[in-house]
């Protein structure tokens, strides 16, 4: 198609409009030119689409740590394509991930949603992601480019970098996943070296579209784009979202007064159309295969009940609850275990802690998605052994949404209903877009509506997280009538992480209640922004009753089993962290636990680092990240044996943070120098002489493997392998690069053996291995040692390279 006809035939005013998105979630169609709406949707774990609302489920996939776990290329890719099946059902063209930056602090409060602390590693995981989600014919947009690699003042932070930095550490993956053909990139809030991302011209278009080739078109992260000119001149190509916006009618006055090149606009709409062109939304175009009609991922248990429909394109449906099962299992990382796993003739098992019934199966932000089936660790250990639970202590700082069904009634000025949504939950959240059917110029509050019949009497908490004014009554008696107000500075924290009030009310089991919340609401423009929570807790007899019970029940029981983890206040978009400590009292609930039951199994239920100061005090420790929504039945798979657990640590964990060579995001008079250069990671433990709790690349098995030999031809690397176990398993062959100094991971591979079986694996080092930035790439001649071995700091082969 010739493009180039297709711009020439639009006139300046209506070029400038597609580089503004219609709304929030999609650029205008171009009738004319045959240009269908271009739909952008979150990721990465699954496809909320146009909707922030559980009224159209998502799969739910583990979280991005999850996926690098797997060190599994093939295993990325195919979440890349289920990612794409699910986005071709939702209309959706572009996906808006993977997250590539860097795990440069165990701090950054977003780390769950980036791969790994490692360049290399997180480049071929990404990589991998892209040209999945790709092959089905969807759009990706790696992000956030660049530097974008904590949270703290992310609107307005100034990065300070070198060149070098930045190329060998910070820009490796971007470089990685242009390589691959990926089709857009997302440029980032912050700043580097004094030059807001959206407007920096030398990393935009001088290295991203010069040096480096890149043909797809470049989104701003949602309100990036703050200036006309600049931006104009700087290299992003669409700011989202829309219509309103620094550029319109003021970049269209640019261009006619000269001071931004029509030519620029023109290459602008040029990679919007490529984009269209890629994804089927050119009329003129062929297609993506569409995903068959009724295809409902999330509906059933399986691929056959979800499609109903014959394969597209001879391609079959994906089955994504049995991927995200199997991503699951994968991705579980076995830090310690003194033989108690894989759990045999077991008859009862204690399961204790808050994540135990209601895991958290994704990090918060911009990375939520609405599953319609979550799988507890309670219910998926429920289906195999006799369960006994106990709470034991509850870190959440605010309450879970109220599990009932609730409506939604959208009102008009007069207290008229405009229109009605049911919800799953008390949580109500619609960003920006309403649901079908509400008039948002007549908007003027939201209701929620719903009845609750409590299991227990006593003393009930309820709870509205949110910003803004709001009335809750029971049983139309009002109970709370108060104006919730924000702190802080960044306006995300109003739907990351509200704000919230408490209710106490007696209730009496049995007795049908009736709950209303109701909100003032309306639209900013054509902008929906509707926020808020109502949350719910049963009567509690007190924290130190709640220990006591979990101390007795895991004293009763063969294996007691603790789901440990962080709450939505510790990782999420929009904040980092202040500590590494787990939240409230879990610290000395598994210490209790462990005291009276030696088979305890600690489960550890979050996306990045956390201390774990009795680490060596139970019999296992295993970390399931977030690891979507089929957290329970993965966890059973493992813990059972049906499954091995085949994650290896993407990122160093430490024992203490005081441990950690590199902590700092908060900006010093604005900016954050990465004084630490090329030295993060367990780059940064290895010159530190420290030792972490578990270094990069650990993990456990149920079997045992040895390391036979090791040649080099060239930079071709063959290692042999065998299970020496009694058990087929899986092993993560790793492959370090040594000058002398430091090792730095060059490769790796996933193999897989019968008892007794060997395997051969060979590995191709990448050239920038041997390289350097020094005013451009240079090979750093000299003899280098090749070690294959288990994680970085357990080097089992060894050959000599010269280069």
């Amino acid at each position: 198609m010739d493009l180039d006809e297709l711009i020439g035939r639009l006139d300046l005013c209506t070029k400038i409009r597609l580089l503004t998105g219609a709304d929030m979630w999609s650029l205008p169609p171009i009738p004319e030119i045959g240009l269908d709406r271009l739909v952008m949707s979150d990721g990465p774990i699954g496809v909320r689409g146009e909707q922030w609302s559980a009224g159209d489920p998502s799969i739910a996939l583990p979280s991005p740590t999850a996926l690098a776990a797997t060190w599994d290329r093939d295993l990325v890719t195919a979440a890349g394509r289920l990612l794409a099946q699910e986005a071709r059902r939702k209309g959706v063209h572009v996906l808006l991930a993977p997250t590539l930056n860097l795990h440069r602090t165990p701090l950054g409060g977003r780390h769950f949603e980036c791969f790994s602390e490692d360049p290399y590693l997180t480049a071929e995981v990404g990589a991998a992601y892209v040209m999945g989600v790709q092959a089905g014919g969807v759009g990706t947009t790696p992000k956030h480019f660049v530097a974008n690699d904590f949270e703290t003042d992310r609107f307005t932070v100034d990065v300070r970098v070198s060149e070098k930095v930045l190329r060998e550490v910070y820009l490796q993956p971007f470089e990685w996943v242009v390589r691959a053909g990926a089709w857009g990139v997302m440029t980032a809030y912050n700043s580097v070296n004094g030059t807001t991302m959206t407007e920096h011209s030398d990393l935009v278009i001088g290295l991203l579209k010069g040096e480096w080739g890149f043909d797809g078109f470049v989104v701003s992260d949602w309100t990036a784009v703050r200036s006309t000119e600049a931006a104009g001149l700087g290299g992003t190509d669409v700011a989202m979202p829309g219509p309103h916006g620094p550029w319109g009618e003021r970049l269209e006055a640019a261009v006619r007064e000269g001071r931004v090149p029509e030519a620029a606009v023109d290459d602008r709409v040029r990679r919007i159309l490529r984009l269209a062109e890629r994804v089927g939304a050119l009329r003129a175009s062929e297609p993506p295969a569409a995903a068959p009609p009724g295809t409902q991922p999330h509906a059933g248990p399986g691929a056959a009940e979800q499609a109903g429909a014959e394969p597209i394109d001879g391609i079959e449906p994906i089955d994504g609850v049995a991927l995200a099962r199997e991503i699951a299992a994968r991705a579980f990382t076995l830090l310690t275990n003194d033989g108690v796993l894989p759990l045999r003739e077991v008859r009862t098992i204690a399961v204790i802690g808050a994540a135990a019934s209601e895991a958290r199966v994704m990090g918060g932000g911009s990375a939520q998605v609405f599953p319609d089936r979550v799988v507890s660790p309670l219910e998926g250990l429920g289906e195999r052994a006799e369960i006994r639970y106990a709470l034991g202590t509850d870190p959440r700082v605010r309450l879970a949404p109220l599990a009932s069904p609730t409506r939604a009634l959208f009102l008009d000025a007069d207290g008229g209903v405009l229109a009605e949504h049911p919800l799953a939950t008390g949580e109500a959240r619609w960003i920006g877009q309403l649901p079908p059917g509400v008039d948002g110029e007549r908007l003027t509050a939201v209701r929620l509506l719903t009845t609750y019949t409590p299991r227990v009497p006593g003393e009930h908490q309820l709870s509205v997280a949110g910003v803004g004014a709001f009335t809750v009554t029971v049983n139309g008696e009002t109970v709370l009538d108060d104006t919730i107000t924000l702190p802080g500075g960044d306006p995300a924290t109003a739907f990351l992480s509200p704000p919230e009030r408490r209710m106490t009310v007696p209730m009496t089991a049995g007795e049908a209640y009736e709950l209303t919340v109701t909100h003032p609401a309306g639209t900013l423009g054509t902008m929906a922004f509707v926020s808020f929570t109502l949350g719910h807790a049963d009567p509690s007899p007190g924290e130190e009753a709640r220990m006591a019970e979990a101390v007795r029940v895991a004293a009763e029981c063969d294996v007691a089993v603790v789901v440990a983890g962080t709450t939505p206040e510790v990782e999420s978009e929009g904040f980092d962290r202040t500590d590494l400590r787990l939240p409230g009292r879990q610290d000395e609930l598994v210490r209790a636990v462990a005291a009276a039951n030696p088979r305890t199994v600690v489960v550890v239920n979050a996306g990045s680092p956390v201390e774990m100061p009795w680490a060596e005090e139970v019999a296992a420790v295993l970390l399931t990240w977030f690891p979507g929504q089929e957290a329970g039945a993965a966890l059973a798979d493992v813990l059972f044996g049906d499954a091995e657990p085949g994650g290896r640590l993407p990122t160093t964990w430490p024992r203490r943070l005081e441990d950690v060579p590199v902590v700092n995001v908060t900006p010093v008079d604005g900016a954050v120098p990465y004084e630490e250069g090329v030295f993060i990671g367990y780059r940064a433990w290895q010159r530190s002489g420290r030792t972490p709790a578990f270094w990069f690349g650990h993990g456990l098995g149920y079997t045992t493997w040895s390391y036979d030999s090791i040649v080099a031809e060239g930079s071709a690397v063959t290692v042999a392998v065998t299970n020496t176990g009694d058990r087929p398993g899986r092993e993560v062959v790793q492959f370090y690069v040594s000058d002398g100094a430091e090792r730095r991971l060059a490769g790796f591979d996933v193999v897989e053996a019968e008892p007794g079986q060997t395997v051969v694996t060979t590995v191709f080092l990448p050239e920038r291995v041997f390289q350097a930035w020094e005013d451009g790439w240079r090979t750093v001649e000299g003899a280098y040692t090749v070690e294959a071995g288990r994680n970085v700091a357990d080097p089992r082969l060894s050959v000599t390279v010269k280069i």
